[in-house]
């Protein structure tokens, strides 16, 4: 059976530098990622930990590669349930390249397991966030979702 993966492909009115910080910045992380922060120092071998607005553990991972500002790899292994924490680390990676100006940035969510929760969990969910993300670069604004516990107009960081 084939292993599912997600590849999300956008482009972005940024520069490679910029979107590289964005990727790896907690406070800017919070901006798109609905309140919740990535932190890392972002050697290879180091821990990368998301913790959700309300500060639980939301995944955990592991750099495997950080290129400035080409490439940003690590693993991915949720903590929201016992199922999720059941599944193998899956690999997240994120690839930037100035096309014309504009920046291209390909995710490619792969290494997941056949019937993964998490596959389940971030498939769509990856869409939004890295939509979240292009919309914070190019206009200082996040999207705003209500299935991500903000309402329409509502910025971070405010209740």
């Amino acid at each position: 059976m084939n292993k599912p993966a997600t590849v999300y492909v956008t482009y972005i009115a940024s520069t490679p530098e910029k979107v590289w910080h964005a990727l790896k910045d907690a406070e800017f992380t919070r901006q798109y990622w609905f309140g919740g922060s990535i932190i890392s120092d972002w050697r290879v071998g180091s821990r990368v930990l998301f913790t959700a607005k309300d500060g639980a553990l939301g995944w955990q991972g592991e750099v495997l590669e950080a290129d400035e500002p080409r490439i940003l790899s690590y693993t991915f292994h949720m903590q929201i349930s016992d199922d999720h924490k059941a599944e193998s680390p899956s690999r997240v990676t994120f690839e930037l390249e100035d096309v014309q100006g504009v920046v291209k940035l390909t995710l490619t969510h792969d290494q997941l397991e056949a019937g993964s929760k998490t596959f389940e969990t971030t498939h769509y969910g990856w869409a939004a966030i890295m939509s979240s993300l292009k919309s914070v670069l190019e206009s200082g604004r996040p999207l705003a979702f209500a299935r991500f516990g903000f309402a329409p107009g509502q910025r971070e960081g405010t209740d």
